[in-house]
Order: C-alpha cells, then structure tokens, then sequence
C-alpha cells in the first residue's frame, strides 16, 4: 500500500487522484501506524515551512516519516514534501525541517517573479528508475518560492534554470524528491508516479 501523508495542506486529492490513474489508489492518511507499515510513502505539500513543520510534529507524523526512512522503502517528498526533507529553511528566518538530506531551502533569487509558477524544464544529471520512461530535458509544472540547496551535490537527479540553476529533483538511496508537481505535469507526471509506483513493488 502506497500513503499518502495527510497533514492539513492541500494538493492531496490530486496527488490521489494520480496515482489512481496509474493503478495504485492510495491511502491518504494521518495515521503514523500506517506510514510506518506502507510500501512506499508520500509527502505532497504546497503552504510555509512552518506551517508544514508545526502540522507534521502536533501530529506525530514527523516521528512516523523518520521510523519509515530508517527502513530504506520508497519515499516522495513533492514540492514542500522534498524541503521538508532538509535541515531547515529560511522561510520565515529559521524553521528547523526534518534534517533528513544535509542542506538549507532558500528563496528564489532577486529579479525574477515569485513564486515561480509555470512549466519549466527539468535537466536529468542522471539516470534513475524514477526517470523511465521521461525524456531528459522535459517540461514540468513548478509553484514555488523557495528551492533546496543541498549540502552534497550528488544528491542532485535533475536541475532546472530560473534565475539560477536549483535542484528540481533529489534523489539518495530510496529518498527522492521533486520540486515540481507531478500530479499537475500532465502525461509525463503520471510516468513519474508510475515509476515510483514501480520502485514500491521492487521493494517489497
């Protein structure tokens, strides 16, 4: 079973909503008992790290995520799902994250309109499962303001350019993320839930 963490932010019926598309209806859900036993998990999330944060820890979800990664299943953090993955963010100054990939998030430079809201390109730095199937250099849909910026570059999968060139997915061990919203990115966003549908059923 795939979950689908429910923490209080929007977005989760469409993330659902996809991955039934592909054949994999989910479980969406605040239950840290159901995270802890999922084949792969997912963290969608669109709002402020704070809020994120606040919701994750009054909850009990931030200890469930944390059981469930030490056990090397499948996990998709989208968009405030993968900056929540960080050390921490400066939205706001400071807001400790859940410290899982060493680095900061930090907002979108100067000059360019925020939030960065639109398709852009995705620039695949490697080959990765979650990949198959998706050309490189592909269009994804992006709503954001802020981006991660981690403190080891091998983390980085894909890269996008928007006044500069941020990570747009992070991928280590069975830790991946995306910037970007598959459930909003049309036929190629579904190959992506597809994949990581996929890399679930591997794991098992």
């Amino acid at each position: 079973m795939i979950v689908v963490v429910d923490y209080g932010a929007g977005n989760l019926r469409s993330v659902a909503q996809a991955l039934t598309r592909v054949g994999a209806p989910p479980l969406v859900t605040q239950d840290p008992a159901a995270i802890r036993r999922a084949d792969g998990v997912i963290l969608p999330g669109v709002g402020a790290a704070a809020d994120t944060m606040r919701s994750l820890n009054a909850l009990g979800l931030a200890e469930a995520l944390a059981d469930y990664l030490r056990t090397g299943r499948p996990f998709l953090g989208v968009c405030m799902g993968l900056q929540a993955l960080f050390t921490g963010s400066e939205e706001g100054g400071w807001q400790p994250c859940l410290d899982v990939v060493a680095g900061r998030v930090r907002r979108l430079p100067p000059g360019v309109k925020t939030p960065h809201m639109g398709w852009n390109r995705v620039r695949q730095e490697r080959a990765h499962p979650l990949f198959e199937q998706i050309p490189d250099e592909a269009y994804f849909y992006f709503v954001h303001s802020y981006y991660v910026a981690p403190e080891e570059p091998a983390v980085v999968a894909a890269s996008t350019d928007y006044g500069l060139r941020f990570p747009s997915v992070v991928i280590r061990d069975h830790v991946m993320g995306t910037q970007f919203h598959p459930e909003k990115s049309g036929e190629l966003g579904l190959q992506l839930y597809a994949n990581f549908v996929k890399l679930c059923q591997r794991s098992r």
